[in-house]
């Protein structure tokens, strides 16, 4: 992993990498079963997910309390020193993509009972298959040190930018046309908004592992 003479912090910095890749799954899990639970109105999916936000939480404190007994014990400098602030970063980044999930499964949780037009769900179900494969890319970077990927998702969050944009539209005129669509697409937007803060949130992450690699950020690279 690297050349550190004192080989129990490695482990720490491979503890940590393991503690982050792990939370980045259950973040990822949360918001795929959230919208699985808007979709098909799985009122007891949508409590579930609402659960597991505990785990996340959890999760976040043991790597912040890690992060901070390893600075203070090993006292890193330059790329070590960015490792660690990163693993900070990007634990609060997927704490925030968790809670993003359990506010879908409430949407879900709002809606019960109603019913709704199934073509309404097809732009929710398909924004969320591009948000989530930001988020899968950027932790797969993440794990592989691969700044290139980390690139390729930000310019990619230009896309899930678009596809809110139309979405608003799209739900919007449903509830001008007919009333009694609002209370369903209303939820409906919260939800798309929701996933696109999941989008700026693998964003982030995608520029703190660029800057972790390289020591610069990604509006000082070169064009």
């Amino acid at each position: 992993m690297s050349d550190h003479i004192v080989s129990s912090y490695d482990d720490d910095l491979r503890e940590l990498t393991g503690r982050i890749a792990e939370m980045g799954g259950h973040a990822e899990r949360m918001v795929e079963e959230a919208v699985s639970s808007l979709v098909r109105m799985d009122m007891s999916a949508a409590h579930a997910t609402v659960a597991k936000d505990a785990l996340i939480n959890k999760l976040d404190q043991e790597i912040e309390e890690k992060a901070v007994l390893t600075i203070a014990r090993r006292q890193p400098m330059a790329k070590d020193l960015r490792e660690i602030v990163a693993a900070l970063r990007i634990s609060i980044d997927l704490e925030r993509v968790a809670d993003l999930g359990k506010n879908i499964a409430r949407n879900a949780l709002a809606l019960e009972g109603r019913s709704h037009p199934k073509q309404l769900m097809h732009g929710i179900e398909h924004m969320a298959e591009i948000t989530l494969d930001q988020l899968r890319r950027t932790l797969d970077a993440y794990t592989a040190h691969d700044e290139n990927v980390a690139l390729a998702v930000v310019q990619k969050d230009r896309e899930v930018d678009a596809l809110y944009n139309s979405l608003f539209r799209e739900f919007l005129t449903y509830m001008m046309e007919d009333p009694r669509n609002i209370t369903v697409c209303t939820n409906l937007l919260f939800a798309a908004k929701h996933l696109e803060r999941v989008g700026d949130h693998a964003t982030n992450i995608a520029e703190t592992i660029y800057y972790v690699k390289t020591g610069h950020t990604m509006d000082d690279r070169p064009l």
